[in-house]
C-alpha cells in the first residue's frame, strides 16, 4: 500500500519532488498558500493548506526555497505547524545511499545522488540531481544544494545554507550558516556565516 502524500509549496522543487516519488508515494495534492496556482498539474489537485487537516493520514513534504529566500526556509516549514513524525522523506529510486549514512526528516533527495559512507544529512534539506557528498560530510538541516555539486569528504555545510549547482567543495572545510555558494564555484577554504562567496577559487561577493 503506497503511502500518501502532500507537497509543499507548488513551485519548482515540488516538480522535481513529484518526479521522485517512485512506487513509494501516492501524491494527494500540492498545497500553495497562492490562490492563483490553485487548479491541477498532471491530474494532481494545487489547493490550500485545508488539505493538510482534510487527509490526516497524509505524509507531508516541505520544500520551500531559492536562492533569494534560503534563508526563511525555517520560518516557512514551522509555519505548517504540523508533527515532526508527520515530514516524510523521499529519496529517488535512482540515488545511492550508503547503508552507513544518515539521512534526516523532510529530506528530498533527488536522482543520481550519491551519498557514501557515514555522510549525515540533516532534517529539511533539498539533494538536487547528480550532487555527491562524500564519507563522513554533514549537510545539516534547511540547506538546498543545487545539483552536481561535490562535497568532498569530512566538510560541514552548516544550517540555511544554499549551495548553487557545479559548486565544489574541497575536504575538511566548514561552510558557516546562512551562507551562499554561488554556481560554479571552487571553494577551497572555510567560509564564514552569512557569507556569498562565489568564483574558482571562491572568493567572498558581499557580507550580509
Amino acid at each position: 500500500m503506497k503511502t500518501k502524500l502532500i507537497i509543499f509549496p507548488f513551485n519548482g522543487n515540488a516538480l522535481e519532488a513529484y518526479d521522485c516519488l517512485g512506487d513509494h508515494f501516492e501524491l494527494v495534492c500540492f498545497v500553495d498558500d497562492e490562490d492563483s496556482k490553485y487548479g491541477e498539474y498532471d491530474g494532481v489537485p494545487i489547493t490550500s493548506r485545508k488539505a493538510i487537516e482534510e487527509h490526516p493520514d497524509a505524509l507531508i513534504l516541505a520544500v520551500p526555497g531559492s536562492p533569494t529566500s534560503y534563508k526563511r526556509r525555517k520560518e516557512f516549514i514551522d509555519s505548517l505547524n504540523i508533527s515532526p513524525e508527520r515530514f516524510a522523506t523521499v529519496i529517488h529510486p535512482n540515488a545511492s545511499v550508503s547503508k552507513l549514512a544518515s539521512v534526516g526528516r523532510n529530506t528530498l533527495i533527488m536522482a543520481g545522488v550519491v551519498i557514501t559512507s557515514n555522510a549525515k544529512i540533516g532534517d529539511h534539506v533539498c539533494i538536487l540531481p547528480n550532487s555527491v557528498v562524500h564519507h563522513d560530510s554533514k549537510v545539516e538541516n534547511y540547506t538546498l544544494i543545487g545539483s552536481g555539486v561535490v562535497i568532498a569528504g569530512g566538510t560541514i555545510v552548516q544550517q540555511n545554507c544554499y549551495i548553487g549547482s557545479r559548486s565544489s567543495l574541497i575536504n575538511g572545510i566548514t561552510v558557516g550558516e546562512f551562507s551562499l555558494v554561488g554556481m560554479g564555484s571552487n571553494v577551497v577554504s572555510s567560509v564564514e556565516s552569512n557569507s556569498v562567496v562565489i568564483g574558482n577559487p571562491a572568493k567572498p561577493l558581499v557580507k550580509k
